[in-house]
């Protein structure tokens, strides 16, 4: 007996060392090289594709982690001097996919497709991604931080698609000149993913815990090449345009008509740098931002939309504060200023350089300099705004970076404010990210220079995340000296400490329609240290949220609230209206829902709503998206939003509206149509952009925009402009 007890610990301790190792070992695929090229057509019916090694068993991520797929992927991969090339069979359930368009840069929970992940330089924090519909419609992009996706980057790449009642067949090529990579590189790390939408299912080549994000570069397996890969060789480009532009202004009753010519070039610096020039750049067909009803007390962050800033955007980007409370650099200020007035308004660029990208496998570099003009007009000098940042990697996914913001005021002195001549910020950021993603972190200290400092003007970070299957622990401890200051950054407030807890518990069971779901306590408190950290805020949360087998998800919340104004504040913005006082605390709570329904569906939906106190009166709300597909042609979706405050006399109560209507048509996967209507009383403006879009060449586009702007209580014309702008995107 006792022989045998030795006998079964002496196998379970074997079992135990052969799965500990055997999760180190990482799956692999070899990439056969070829002399030709290959037609691209969906077929895979090319004798080579017969040579190629398949990478196949595909395991679950939704809405298991534990088993295979039930819809495998196999994935062959071929490369030649100067393409990547892959061959992709999906299995479906039938023919009826979800495509819910055909234009570039797909969104994937309303799109089945297969995408690809290639860290090129195997630092575990930064990929390309390529991605591609049974329609054979195509996005790309970067990944950041180890999972953040942008697709607003692009790149010159071809994939086709053919799709049967049983599966599907993609075949891509990447031209090596479109990633960079090192010289004689033999693998990358690599992995390939799949949304099934059509049969509620995400799968994924290398298995990815499921508390952990899909687009995870801590789980990837292995790409081998046959023989090693020559150098990086991304071509000189040129991106000129021209944009003929008319507008009127009827608040002053003034018209304006311009041509403007300008462009961008992007010039590689050996393996892994790239340089991007502008010169007189013009933004005009960027998509318009989605409007909002602001109750804040504070500036809401939106995303940058501009192509010139997306390369290597983290590297700039994602100093300072996790939770975007005091950021250094955020490049949606340069081209924005103020008016006479305090309004912000648009600041014209006059050109400008960006260097960014990895030195080798550990350091990357980036370096920014843009010139903006000087506004006689609204008394506006011309600035330059420059960032320098430096990036180590350190252990198998973490890093340490340290940079260098400036802002220096030039020309004209009677424009510029002495105290505001130059703003300058300096610092270091160490970011924490264990091999397997359970533990995550950043620690910061950055300092603030202007004229007549206190030389105390700093910021500073520490906050822990501990992300086990079953658990998510966070702690967070800011502090924001109240002289900081960052022109060109990110601070909605300073003087303030904060700490932050939060503790989440995950649920996955085995029955029902919940998936998912999890229950999470989060408190966050603020203090002032210039009032002897005085407490200004709370925020106590009890959430619980789910997702659901079908991929729909909800979610519950309870809020504690407590508001010390330090500053008289009135939440409707209402013109000459009687503010709550300063110097007085307010105790509120809150309940919060949200539903959102399954995004395979032709039709989907969203609601929210939130109902309760609102410092010293009530507030309700509700809103909610509706949306429907004619597949893969049009989406016509209607988002409503409804804000309903009540305040005692003598304050302001108010009765909100946001409703945006929006068509999107897509001709072809070259001509496109959409139109966005957004109409907001709390802004006084009924908004109208519309947007037709021909891509006559890859990346090369002829735009026609009209743009009107009417008052809400007067329906009074405001502003109205049509622009047709033509870019082409020239490799040399």
């Amino acid at each position: 007996m006792k022989k045998f007890t030795k006998s079964i610990l002496a196998m379970l301790i074997g079992i135990n060392v052969v799965g500990i190792y055997g999760q180190n070992v990482p799956k692999k695929i070899t990439a056969k090289f070829i002399t030709g090229e290959i037609k691209l057509d969906g077929v895979m019916d090319e004798s080579v594709w017969d040579m190629a090694e398949t990478a196949a068993d595909f395991m679950q991520f939704f809405p298991t982690d534990s088993k295979l797929a039930d819809f495998q992927t196999e994935m062959k991969i071929l490369y030649s001097e100067t393409a990547l090339y892959i061959g992709i069979r999906a299995e479906s359930d039938n023919g009826n996919y979800v495509v819910s368009s055909l234009k570039r840069d797909f969104g994937a929970r309303t799109n089945d497709n297969v995408t690809l992940l290639f860290d090129t330089f195997s630092d575990g924090t930064t990929a390309y991604f390529f991605g591609v519909t049974p329609y054979g419609v195509r996005r790309e992009g970067l990944v950041s931080d180890g999972a953040d996706f942008n697709n607003t980057w692009d790149v010159k790449w071809k994939a086709e698609a053919k799709n049967y009642d049983d599966h599907f067949v993609i075949e891509m090529a990447i031209p090596f000149t479109s990633v960079k990579f090192v010289e004689g590189s033999s693998k990358w790390r690599f992995r390939s993913f799949r949304w099934n939408n059509q049969s509620n299912e995400q799968s994924t080549w290398v298995k990815v815990p499921q508390q952990q994000r899909l687009s995870s570069l801590a789980y990837m397996g292995e790409l081998h090449f046959e023989k090693p890969l020559g150098k990086s060789r991304t071509p000189f480009t040129l991106i000129p345009y021209v944009n003929a532009l008319t507008d009127h202004d009827f608040e002053v009753d003034e018209s304006t008509t311009e041509f403007k010519v300008g462009g961008d070039a992007k010039v590689a610096i050996g393996n892994g740098m790239n340089l991007d020039i502008t010169l007189n750049p013009d933004f005009s067909n960027v998509e318009v931002d989605d409007i909002f009803t602001n109750l804040t007390r504070f500036e809401l962050r939106l995303p940058e939309k501009r192509q010139f800033f997306i390369d290597n955007s983290d590297l700039f980007e994602n100093f300072g504060n996790t939770f975007n409370e005091a950021r250094p650099f955020f490049s949606r200020r340069i081209g924005l200023a103020r008016d006479t007035l305090g309004n912000l308004i648009q600041n014209d660029i006059i050109g400008g350089v960006r260097l960014s990208g990895k030195l080798n496998k550990d350091w990357r570099l980036g370096v920014l300099n843009i010139q903006t003009a000087k506004d006689e007009d609204n008394r506006i000098a011309s600035n330059n705004n420059m960032m320098l940042a430096l990036q180590r990697k350190i252990g198998s996914r973490s890093n340490i970076g340290i940079f260098w913001v400036n802002r220096q005021a030039m020309g004209e002195k009677d424009f510029i404010d002495p105290s505001d001549e130059y703003n300058r910020v300096i610092g270091a950021d160490y970011n924490l990210a264990s091999s397997d993603n359970i533990w995550r972190g950043r620690f910061y200290l950055h300092q603030s220079f202007q004229p007549n400092d206190t030389k105390d003007n700093f910021s500073s970070q520490a906050t822990i995340t501990y992300n086990p299957r079953r658990w998510e622990i966070t702690q967070d401890l800011v502090y924001v000296n109240e002289d900081f200051r960052a022109d060109l950054g990110f601070v909605p407030r300073s003087d303030i400490v904060k700490w932050g807890s939060g503790i989440q518990h995950n649920f996955y069971p085995n029955k029902g329609v919940f998936n998912t779901h999890s229950v999470q306590l989060l408190t966050i408190n603020y203090w002032r240290p210039s009032l002897d950290y005085k407490k200004t805020d709370h925020r106590y949360n009890l959430s619980w949220e789910t997702a659901f087998k079908n991929q729909a998800t909800a979610e519950l919340r309870f809020t504690n609230n407590y508001i010390y104004l330090l500053d008289p504040f009135d939440p409707t913005r209402t013109q000459d209206g009687t503010p709550l006082p300063r110097d007085q605390g307010y105790h509120f709570n809150q309940v919060e829902y949200s539903y959102q329904s399954n995004n395979a569906y032709l039709f989907t939906y969203q609601i929210e709503g939130r109902m309760g106190r609102f410092f010293n009166g009530d507030i309700f709300s509700m809103g909610g998206r509706a949306a429907y597909r004619v597949q893969p042609w049009a989406q016509f979706t209607l988002g409503v939003n409804y804000d309903k405050i009540e305040l005692p006399e003598p304050y302001e109560s108010a009765d909100f509206w946001l409703v945006t209507p929006r068509i999107d048509v897509t001709f072809s996967k070259k001509l496109f149509w959409s139109t966005l209507v957004q109409y907001s009383n709390q802004r006084d403006n009924l908004g109208i952009n519309s947007r037709l879009q021909w891509r006559f060449a890859p990346l090369s586009d002829l735009y026609l925009v009209y743009n009107d702007n009417y008052f809400t209580e007067t329906f009074a014309p405001r502003f109205r402009s049509i622009n047709l702008k033509l870019t082409y995107w020239l490799n040399l």
